[in-house]
């Protein structure tokens, strides 16, 4: 393909959703195209964008996989034009490029975005803000693929903002929505978009503040200039930062710009706003999960980091201060999100803490250089996830159906409301639910396909291979001795363990056993449109993991002369490191964490091993979890609060912050000094005005006034000499003369 042609369509590939969401725009806001027909053709508009953005994506794809990965990465395929010309060299450009890492994302995400906007046309069918859902969610795609194709800081920086408008939109799309008090839910969609919005600015505003301090080092922010010159990277990471003593520009740029990351990807201490995320529609979670926002974050971070490994020796260890703080966060967050995610009963609340864990596994995995793993767990998430939310969607979408069916039914069904809350039901607790499998067949088989993905179930799902990926290396850097690698590798590995227990939980609760409510007896399977791209999603997580086979690994690696995904992405650096071993230790650790959730979570909720009598069960909604007679009632509390970390966050920054608006910025600011002035500029102003009315009626009147006034007393003085008798004038005139006379005389001695 001609090099000019690949350079316009990938200009173009942002371009369709972007126009769609001023088309679908100007459509919903002029009242003769809102009739139910032009709401079908605003959908449509928006799917066939979303397809126009693929079709031009997976040929940039295909031509990039053709000409190779060290051929992309030593000359990327890149275009721009000067946006805005600065005295450092030559200002900031807008452009795009096309290296491996753009070919990969270019790849996922209009992948699950179509699948997304396809399954929205039936989940927000009956919406009355239908087509306005369609308009936002073209722009939040668009600003991905702006995100991916970018060549530059800054239009990378301009995408990543657009999506976070996009998530305040969209989380708080139901902003009417309010739960009643019976429920015992204290969010609702209005609160979580604020707190998404704010939350994430924190992180940007870290992002922000690394773009800058690149920016006055480097002189640009182009890709090409910074990570892909190695007198740059030597440069950056050569010169102290002077801020933080020890650190170069690089650490300190690569540390901030981690910062952005974690607030974007809901990485602990940032976290808490994607849970909340939930409250908008289905559709939106599974945009916000898999194809745009969160997927972000990680992306960023492979894409900086060159810079984030500036000075980092693989062979002897040294990792860069922004390459700890990603392993050390990394790690952490996906274990205690992985815990927490045990605890929950809400169907989409365990995918999302179990996004916070995946991501914790993409991000502790650049913490030790695994970038390609990263990379591969990236995409492999991206699908299954997708996937997962859709099917929840689904889920969910069945259980209102069972709801308004039990309702209407007249011929003795238990009231609804036996379920957990005897005052209100809630469709989306999976303690309501229970054998779903032969009420919605199709739901029920690709959720298990992503559940098992999810679980790292072996050889037939990609999430096995991309987990294995990232504990290998982690387990080839604690076999080196290097405490960065043992705290990653144990944590992931116990984490996997935990993932694939409440993925199995999750199955069993949701889809095995007998329904536990009226609700679940009577709920059908959704849409056609809702389940077809499910399948698609599914036959893709069955077989994209085969990208990152191990060529040592045991017959199937025999397939393989070396491993695709490293060959491709692993000159993204400029010193790119030797594939590693086969790690037999990796590869038992998978095995024994994902077979042994899934058979204790099997155990304990599919087929009641135990004695459900001593430590609970879900025979009926009401009944006790088994993990809570095993740890306690205190301990279970803990986890099933997210360890307090709202309540901190309320005490430490939502109580004072209030306080201070309250107390200080109200009573003091407001009503103590600014409303005292505004009080008293009446009397002063007024007695100003008495002033100048003053003024104005003795002088400016007054002199206005008196010139007319003495004019007319003057012609009265004067009007009798004009009484018409010549004897007069006559007498008047010798008196006058004889008076200038005297007067001369007078003068003369």
């Amino acid at each position: 393909m001609p090099e000019q042609t690949l350079e316009m369509l990938t200009w173009l590939v942002p371009v369709p959703p972007v126009l769609a969401f001023f088309i679908i725009t100007v459509f919903d806001n002029w009242p003769a195209l809102r009739e139910r027909r032009w709401r079908t053709i605003n959908a449509l508009i928006a799917i066939g964008a979303i397809v126009i953005s693929w079709v031009f994506s997976w040929i940039v794809v295909i031509e990039g996989l053709n000409r190779g990965g060290e051929a992309l990465a030593h000359h990327p395929i890149a275009t721009g034009i000067n946006w805005y010309p600065t005295s450092l060299a030559g200002g900031f450009g807008m452009g795009v490029m096309v290296d491996p890492l753009t070919v990969v994302g270019l790849f996922f995400v209009p992948l699950t975005a179509g699948c997304i906007f396809i399954y929205s046309h039936g989940y927000m069918a009956h919406d009355e803000k239908y087509s306005r859902f369609f308009s936002y969610i073209a722009l939040f795609a668009g600003a991905m693929l702006t995100l991916v194709v970018a060549d530059n800081l800054l239009l990378l920086f301009v995408g990543w903002e657009v999506m976070g408008l996009c998530s305040y939109l969209l989380i708080g799309f139901w902003a009417h929505k309010d739960y009643p008090e019976e429920s015992g839910k204290t969010m609702n969609p209005r609160k979580a978009a604020v707190r998404a919005f704010i939350t994430t600015r924190v992180g940007d505003m870290l992002m922000l503040l690394g773009i800058g301090l690149l920016y006055a080092a480097a002189g640009t922010l182009d890709f090409q200039g910074i990570l892909y010159s190695e007198t740059m990277l030597d440069k950056l990471a050569a010169t102290d930062s002077v801020i933080v003593p020890g650190w170069s520009v690089a650490a300190l740029a690569g540390v901030l710009l981690v910062g952005g990351a974690v607030g974007k990807s809901a990485q602990f201490p940032l976290h808490v706003w994607l849970p909340d995320a939930m409250e908008g529609p289905t559709p939106v979670s599974a945009m916000i999960h898999a194809a745009t926002m969160v997927s972000a974050g990680v992306f960023m971070v492979i894409r900086m980091f060159p810079l984030m490994s500036a000075g980092f020796d693989p062979h002897r260890g040294e990792f860069a201060p922004p390459m700890i703080v990603l392993g050390l966060i990394g790690a952490f967050t996906a274990f205690m999100a992985a815990t927490i995610a045990v605890t929950q009963n809400d169907v989409k609340a365990v995918l999302a803490y179990s996004t916070i864990s995946q991501l914790g596994y993409m991000l502790a995995a650049l913490g030790i250089g695994a970038y390609v793993a990263a990379t591969f767990h990236l995409v492999t998430h991206a699908i299954f996830k997708a996937l997962l939310f859709m099917g929840s969607g689904s889920i969910i979408h069945g259980m209102e159906h069972g709801e308004h069916h039990a309702h209407e039914c007249e011929h003795g069904h238990k009231p609804l409301t036996d379920g957990v809350n005897p005052k209100y039901f809630d469709p989306q607790d999976m303690r309501n639910m229970g054998g779903l499998r032969k009420k919605m067949p199709h739901t029920y088989r690709t959720f298990v396909v992503g559940g098992l993905a999810l679980s790292g179930f072996p050889i037939i799902t990609s999430g096995f291979w991309s987990k294995d990926e990232i504990l290998a290396d982690a387990l080839y850097h604690s076999a080196e001795g290097r405490f960065l690698g043992l705290f990653v590798f144990i944590l992931l590995a116990t984490a996997a363990f935990l993932t694939a227990f409440y993925t199995m939980r999750q199955i069993a609760m949701v889809f095995l056993g007998e329904p536990r409510t009226e609700a679940a007896t009577h709920a059908t399977e959704s849409h056609w449109t809702m389940w077809a791209p499910l399948y698609l999603l599914a036959a893709f997580t069955l077989v994209i993991g085969f990208v990152g086979v191990h060529p040592d690994f045991p017959i199937i690696g025999l397939l393989y002369e070396h491993n695709p995904l490293h060959d491709f992405m692993g000159p993204i650096v400029l010193h790119e490191p030797a594939l590693l071993e086969f790690m037999w230790g990796a590869l038992f650790t998978s095995l024994v964490a994902a077979l042994g959730g899934l058979t204790l979570g099997y155990l304990i909720y599919a087929v009641q091993f135990f004695d459900f009598k001593m430590r609970g069960g879900y025979k009926t909604p009401h009944d006790r979890d088994w993990v809570q007679g095993v740890v306690g009632d205190w301990l279970y509390g803990v986890v099933a609060r997210k360890y307090y970390v709202d309540e901190f966050y309320n005490w430490a920054f939502v109580g004072p912050a209030k306080w201070l608006s309250e107390r200080f910025s109200y009573q003091i600011i407001d009503k103590g000094i600014i409303d005292r002035i505004i009080e008293a500029v009446p009397p002063v102003m007024s007695a100003i005005g008495n002033f100048f009315r003053a003024f104005n009626t003795g002088v400016v009147d007054g002199v206005g006034d008196g010139i007319p006034i003495g004019i007319g007393q003057f012609a009265r003085w004067f009007r009798p000499i004009q009484s018409g008798k010549i004897q007069q004038y006559l007498l008047v005139a010798a008196l006058s003369a004889l008076l200038i006379g005297l007067i001369f005389v007078l003068a003369v001695r």
